[in-house]
């Protein structure tokens, strides 16, 4: 099923390039939120039964996350490639590469400006180290999608997809 974000969502290159990035991109994101968590809120290395689950952690399974990745996908669609016009690209580089350069690039900024608020380093190690009950896996992958909507300044509407929060 595809899935626009906004009436103009047609770039189906860049929707491809960002999903071949996914594992790789939700991998770094796991690793980095575990390494943001401990620097911030373990400052004195104390080890307690939290602090051994998260540095030993090494699950692969992300899938709890998919979501909140479609969501962080959608957004960067909206922001930089909303009018649907692809670019010429003159040094000879395939579109598809380059996109999953600027999609890859873009997405560890956005992450390590997400990891500086608490609720998003939490939701991130529940849905990946601590596995919650699926009823409450839902409700924290909403909860990091609020993060991002509220952190982009941006709406996602049912209907009509993601929108420019008004003033």
């Amino acid at each position: 099923m595809l899935r626009k974000f906004f009436p103009q969502d047609k770039n189906y290159v860049l929707e491809e390039a960002q999903l071949s990035l996914e594992k790789p991109l939700l991998s770094y994101l796991v690793d980095f939120v575990k390494i943001q968590y401990l620097l911030q809120h373990n400052p004195l290395g104390v080890v307690d039964e939290t602090v051994q689950r998260i540095q030993h952690h090494q699950s692969d399974d992300t899938s709890k996350l998919h979501e909140f990745y479609i969501v962080l996908a959608g957004i960067f669609r909206f922001r930089y490639y909303s009018d649907n016009q692809l670019t010429f690209i003159f040094s000879g580089e395939e579109p598809f590469v380059r996109y999953q350069q600027e999609w890859e690039s873009e997405f560890k900024k956005w992450v390590k400006t997400l990891c500086r608020h608490k609720n998003f380093l939490m939701g991130v190690l529940e849905l990946t180290v601590f596995f919650p009950q699926e009823a409450e896996a839902r409700f924290i992958g909403e909860r990091l999608a609020v993060i991002a909507t509220g952190f982009f300044e941006v709406k996602i509407h049912p209907q009509k997809g993601i929108q420019k929060k008004s003033a």
